[in-house]
Parts: C-alpha cells; sequence; structure tokens
C-alpha cells in the first residue's frame, strides 16, 4: 500500500457522499472507479456497502412517509433474486476484469443519467420487479444500481423531492440485501473493517453536507457536477493507466 493510498481513498469518499447526500444516490458511480483501482473491487464494494448503510440510516426516518411501501417492497424482491448473481460476480471474477467491468457499466449509467431519458409510463408491479432486479445485479457486483431507479422514479408525477425518499428508502433495503449476501459469501473480513473506519468520516462529512446542500443549491447545476465528476471517476481510473 503507497503512502498516499488512504488521504486519496477518504477523498474519493468525501465526493462520493456529496453525491449521495444530495441527491440520495450516485456515490457508487463516484466512488466504485478510482476506488476499485485504489484497493481493488471487492475492498470497495463491500467497504462501500458497509459504511453506506451505517452512515445513510439517519436519512431514512424523513424519507419513510413521503414513500408508497408496497411498490418498493416489489422492487426490493427483485433486487433480492440478483444480488447474490452480482455477488458471486464480484467473488468470482479477477480483479482486472472487474474493474472493466466496473468502468463499464459506470460509463452506461452515465450515459443514461446524462441522456435525460425517464420512464414515462405508469408504474406497474411487473416493471417494479424488473428495475428492482437491474438494480440489484448492478449493485451486487459493483453497488453501482442507482440510475435505473432514477431513471424510472423521476420520470414520474412526482417532484424531485418524493423521487429522492423513494430512492432513499429503496437502497436503504436494497444496501442490507447486499451486505447479508457479502457476509455469507465471506466477502467481508478485517481489510473491509480497516477501509471502513478511513472511510467512514469522509463519507459522513460528504452526506452532512450534501444534505445541507440539497435545501440550498440549485438542482440543475449540481446534477451537471455530479454527472462531470462521475466522467472523471471512470476515465482517470481505467485500467490502461496502471
Amino acid at each position: 500500500m503507497s503512502v498516499p493510498t488512504p488521504a486519496l481513498f477518504a477523498l474519493v469518499a468525501l465526493t462520493a457522499g456529496l453525491a449521495r447526500g444530495f441527491s440520495g444516490f450516485g456515490a457508487a458511480l463516484i466512488f466504485m472507479p478510482p476506488a476499485s483501482a485504489l484497493v481493488g473491487p471487492q475492498l470497495a464494494a463491500t467497504t462501500l456497502a458497509l459504511v453506506d448503510i451505517v452512515l445513510a440510516a439517519p436519512m431514512i426516518p424523513r424519507a419513510l412517509p413521503k414513500v408508497s411501501l408496497p411498490a418498493i417492497a416489489v422492487m426490493l424482491a427483485g433486487a433480492a433474486v440478483t444480488v447474490p448473481v452480482g455477488a458471486w460476480l464480484l467473488k468470482s471474477l479477477d480483479p482486472m476484469t472487474l474493474r472493466w467491468m466496473i468502468a463499464g457499466i459506470a460509463t452506461v449509467m452515465l450515459g443514461l443519467l446524462a441522456s435525460g431519458w425517464r420512464y414515462r409510463g405508469t408504474p406497474h408491479p411487473l416493471a417494479d420487479l424488473a428495475v428492482g432486479a437491474a438494480s440489484g445485479l448492478f449493485s451486487g457486483v459493483a453497488q453501482i444500481g442507482g440510475p435505473p431507479v432514477v431513471a424510472y422514479w423521476l420520470g414520474g408525477q412526482g417532484d424531485h423531492t418524493e423521487a429522492r425518499a423513494k430512492i432513499i428508502v429503496f437502497f436503504a433495503g436494497s444496501s442490507l440485501i447486499s451486505l447479508a449476501t457479502y457476509l455469507v459469501s465471506g466477502l467481508i473480513g478485517r481489510d473491509t473493517l480497516w477501509w471502513a473506519l478511513v472511510m467512514g468520516p469522509a463519507y459522513g462529512l460528504g452526506l452532512f453536507a450534501g444534505a445541507r446542500l440539497f435545501w440550498l443549491a440549485d438542482e440543475r447545476s449540481f446534477r451537471r457536477a455530479s454527472l462531470l465528476l462521475i466522467a472523471l471517476a471512470v476515465v482517470t481510473s481505467l485500467p490502461v493507466w496502471r
């Protein structure tokens, strides 16, 4: 481990926390590509899952009254089926292959978010299940399960406050599924706990600042900045550089 690695890891965590606190998603898209380059995909994914579920918990009580739990339960059922598949890929594939896969998924998800495409149809249990399954697969392999859910929910009739609340509650449940799967798979060990201690303070500070910015900052400007950060994270962490 090189000397600056923990500091770089914490800096990436701080930036990811800002996006998560502001919008309810986006942490993994910013965090996973560079963190995978620093410590490897398995440690990056398991550390993010552990830290996020602990530090994002205070956001849940305020979000719960604004959401429909039955719809979220259907989506979580879809995620429960596919998270183990993603976790199996995370455990089975070699690190270099995983880094290319994570960069590829992040690039596709970035394109989806940047395109502005949103699902305009009427919410339906089958659609809920399918979106949850897609999100669960990407969450299991790299914790990058946000964009399918965002594209699905932000196309509805509710405002961005309601959509943010639904995203927060869904990912609380999805993170629990991921964490349980990682534990059963033996992916979480002492190294995960060590890097969680490095990541925790910086990520928590980012969550706090991002949540405050949500009520103060211009949503469009922050969204553009987040997309730029995701693109930068993907490009600078490509395996071709090292």
